[in-house]
């Protein structure tokens, strides 16, 4: 078994409790699949979790902007980058180094047949966002479904759900929560740790059991980390404030 996590965005409290949760169920294989800061208040400690549980990690749109500048990020976005860079360019240079080196160094995609692990999709590993309405444009599903030799999981768009060949989109509700994988090229969002999007303010995460991926949820101590983004002037209370929500 291996669980796969995705966009923590210096959520701290979210990532521990999705570790304890994967703890408790005896996974030891965790794969990430990027974006681990951005947004959150807790850049170094969350990369500092990652490079200690994660045997893969992917590199995403946000930890490529801290590297290097952001691209298409709106103000809030750019801002937290910018803190971001700064809080892991100052103070505790050994650790800083590591971590940078650590960013510096993941790769866009992971293929381990019949798997593919990406952040964004198949066509553009790092940026292409594929949201449950893209089922509706069926060129765009069409080239990201061709470039997939049979399961693609991505995270991004922080909303779970399972993507199917012939253009269908199925949240983990509608899955019970635990679905088989089939003979079809399937799509897998395991959405997002540190900002869930979908309504529910829980961690999203998968596990992955042979062919059987099942969606978990994990309960967080949003406010704590609401508070923690409050008290940094360079982070928009919005940042905050969307974490009640899951929005």
């Amino acid at each position: 078994m291996r669980a796969i996590i995705s966009d923590i965005h210096g959520n701290l409290e979210a990532l521990e409790a999705v570790l304890a949760d994967i703890r408790e169920q005896g996974i030891e294989e965790i794969y990430c699949l990027g974006d681990i800061i951005g947004y959150g208040p807790n850049p170094r400690e969350c990369v500092d979790l990652v490079m200690q549980h994660s045997q893969v990690t992917i590199l995403g749109n946000h930890d490529q902007a801290a590297l290097f500048d952001p691209e298409g990020f709106n103000a809030g976005a750019e801002r937290a980058i910018f803190w971001t860079r700064h809080t892991l360019e100052t103070g505790d240079a050994d650790g800083n180094e590591r971590r940078w080196e650590f960013l510096g160094e993941l790769p866009r995609m992971k293929r381990q047949e019949p798997f593919l692990f990406v952040h964004g999709s198949a066509r553009n590993p790092l940026n292409e966002y594929v949201f449950p309405e893209d089922i509706y444009n069926q060129r765009k599903m069409e080239r990201i479904f061709g470039l997939v030799d049979r399961y693609c999981f991505q995270g991004h768009t922080h909303i779970p759900g399972i993507f199917s060949e012939d253009y269908n989109f199925f949240s983990p509700d509608e899955l019970g929560f635990s679905v088989e994988l089939g003979d079809t090229k399937t799509l897998i969002n395991v959405g997002s740790v540190g900002q869930p999007r979908d309504g529910d303010n829980r961690s999203c995460y998968v596990v992955l059991d042979d062919r059987k991926v099942t969606y978990r949820r994990v309960a967080y101590d949003f406010e704590k980390t609401v508070a923690k983004i409050y008290a940094i002037p360079e982070l928009d209370n919005f940042l905050g404030d969307r974490l009640r929500d899951g929005r």
